[in-house]
Order: structure tokens, then C-alpha cells, then sequence
């Protein structure tokens, strides 16, 4: 296991270098075909040449390479590594520290995440097993159709719905029954409050977890399925074992592999920002920083929470794949 842990971290910081890489020539490209995204800085107002000099060299945009078209600029990207290895990831174009905006966005994404995690693990586990467990029957029909029916609802319809449809009266109601300063008219508000953050992402997050539950469900059926026929289940119900312990230890645990897989994806997802959610939830995460990055053209700081977000995402791969082994005894790396 140590020597596959140290090959995948090479690996992994291989995969992450070429990530900022390939970011890098797509930026170069960007300034180089779209001119110089300094401009930005001011805002609608016009900038002398001097001014906009000075906006360049201050965040390192001043190297003629970005007004040769084709030029990849390797002596930026050289620079920017070495910042980066020093933690300096930067500032945005209004001078905050990028390292700052990802410490106080990420938390809130994180928190979105979680709750999306609860509740696909609590329908996906138990309606995929319920499936799996009595496939072909009138429930197991049920629950793929009710998964369709899911998977055919756009998330941004049910947030739309829910917000200016069921969370005013919601949270009126919730207001008039247990008071202004109690839980549950938070938990309905129709926007993100930042000085209650758990209690207004939990519905948000269920429904965003409900919307992606669809797919995880049948994940989670398809996988148990193959697992009730295999050898080892067939074994240990030759062996007496009650059919309880048959299907926690060997078929929930042997069909988590791709189970994993699909947490692990989902965070790195989540981390990137559920754009649509946060943005009509008004929750500031790292989805809306991203989104107003690109449209503020602030090259800085797209660079900087792109890189955070790739080197978290090779992180959380690795975590996934040593998870494999712990889960199924048939793996081994070694």
C-alpha cells in the first residue's frame, strides 16, 4: 500500500502541473486574442495608458509575450509556480488575497456539500437497496421510475419553484408558529444568511441532493445486484449466515467501490460550486466566486481558485482510490 500511495501522489502531482499548465496556455490564448484584461480594473470608466501600465505590472500581465499571439509565455507560468509553492496565490483585481475569498467561500460550499451528501446517502443507500434486494418486484419498478421521473425534473426548475412558490409562505408560517429568532424560520428562508449558515443551506441542499439522487439510486442497484450474485454471497448463505449479516458485510460493503467513486466525484463537484443553487440561493461559495471571476475577467483570480480546486480534486481522488482497498478485500496495490 505505501509504495501505490507514493506512485499515485507522483502521479498526482504530474496530473496537477499539467492542469495549471493547460489553465495557463488557455488564459495566454485568452489575453493574447482578447487583449489585455487590465482594463477591467477600472470598471466603465476610461484609463489612461499609464494607469493601465501600472494595473499590468502589478499583476504581472506587463511580459510582451501576452501580445505575441502563440507565444505560451513560460516565463509567467515559471513565476506563478513559484508563488504558488510559496502559498502566494495571489490577489483579484481589487486586491484581496485569493487565499482569503477561498477561505471564506469554501466553507459555505463545503456546508452545501454535506447536507447533498446526507441526503444521497440516506435515499440512494436505502431506496438502491431496496431495489437490489427485491428487484423485479412492484417496489423495485417504483423506485426506477420514481428515479426517472427525478432525473427528468431540472434542478433549477424545483429551486426556482421552492424559492418564490413554497419558501415565502413557508417561512411566514414557520415565523407566526414558532417565533422570528427560532430554527425553523431560517431553515425556509428564500435566501442565504450568512450569520446562520447551517440552517439556511439544509433545504437547499436536500433538494439539490434529491435532484442528483436519481442516478446514485440505480448506481447503487446495479452495483448490489452484481454483488448478490456472487460466489462469496452464494458462500456465506451455504454457510448459515443470517441474511442481515449477508447483506451488510458482503454485499453493501463489497458493491461500495463505485459508491465511493461517486462521493468522491461529487465533492470535487461541489468544491467547483454548485453554480445554479448558489446563485439562486444567494449563497456565497466557491461556484459564484468562479462565475464572477470569468465575467469580471479577473485572470488572477480564476487562476488561483482553479489551482485550489484541481489540487483538492487530485487530493480527494487519491483518498478514493486507498479507500477501494478498505472496502474490498479482493483489491490489493501491492
Amino acid at each position: 500500500m505505501g509504495r501505490y500511495i507514493l506512485r499515485r501522489a507522483v502521479q498526482a502531482v504530474g496530473t496537477l502541473l499539467l492542469v495549471m499548465f493547460l489553465l495557463h496556455l488557455l488564459t495566454t490564448v485568452a489575453i493574447q486574442l482578447n487583449g489585455n484584461p487590465a482594463q477591467a480594473f477600472f470598471g466603465d470608466k476610461v484609463a489612461t495608458p499609464a494607469q493601465i501600465a501600472a494595473v499590468e505590472q502589478r499583476f504581472n500581465l506587463d511580459d510582451p509575450c501576452y501580445d505575441q499571439v502563440g507565444n505560451p509565455c513560460l516565463g509567467p507560468f515559471v513565476e506563478r509556480l513559484g508563488q504558488y509553492a510559496q502559498g502566494d496565490f495571489g490577489t483579484n483585481l481589487r486586491g484581496r488575497e485569493v487565499s482569503e475569498i477561498v477561505a471564506t467561500a469554501a466553507p459555505n460550499t463545503l456546508r452545501l456539500f454535506c447536507v447533498v451528501l446526507v441526503t444521497w446517502l440516506a435515499l440512494g443507500m436505502l431506496l438502491g437497496s431496496a431495489a437490489a434486494r427485491w428487484r423485479g418486484s412492484a417496489g423495485d419498478h417504483g423506485i426506477r421510475l420514481t428515479s426517472v421521473l427525478i432525473d427528468a425534473f431540472p434542478v433549477f426548475v424545483l429551486l426556482i419553484v421552492y424559492r418564490y412558490v413554497v419558501a415565502v409562505p413557508l417561512n411566514g408560517w414557520a415565523e407566526d408558529t414558532f417565533g422570528e429568532n427560532s430554527w425553523p424560520p431560517y431553515w425556509f428562508k428564500p435566501s442565504f444568511d450568512p450569520d446562520h449558515p447551517w440552517a439556511t443551506v439544509v433545504v437547499p441542499g436536500i433538494l439539490l441532493g434529491l435532484a442528483g439522487s436519481a442516478a446514485f439510486i440505480r448506481l447503487v442497484r446495479a452495483s448490489q445486484l452484481e454483488s448478490y450474485q456472487g460466489d462469496h454471497v452464494r458462500t456465506a448463505r451455504s454457510k448459515g449466515l443470517t441474511e442481515r449479516r449477508v447483506v451488510v458485510h458482503h454485499v453493501v460493503r463489497n458493491s461500495s467501490v463505485p459508491v465511493v467513486t461517486a462521493v468522491g466525484l461529487t465533492f470535487a463537484e461541489a468544491l467547483g460550486g454548485a453554480v445554479i443553487t448558489e446563485g439562486l440561493m444567494n449563497i456565497y461559495g466557491m461556484g459564484g466566486v468562479l462565475w464572477e471571476a470569468v465575467r469580471n475577467d479577473d485572470v488572477g483570480l480564476v487562476l488561483g481558485v482553479v489551482t485550489l480546486l484541481a489540487a483538492v480534486t487530485v487530493v480527494v481522488m487519491i483518498v478514493v482510490d486507498i479507500a477501494y482497498a478498505l472496502l474490498d478485500p479482493r483489491i490489493r496495490y501491492e
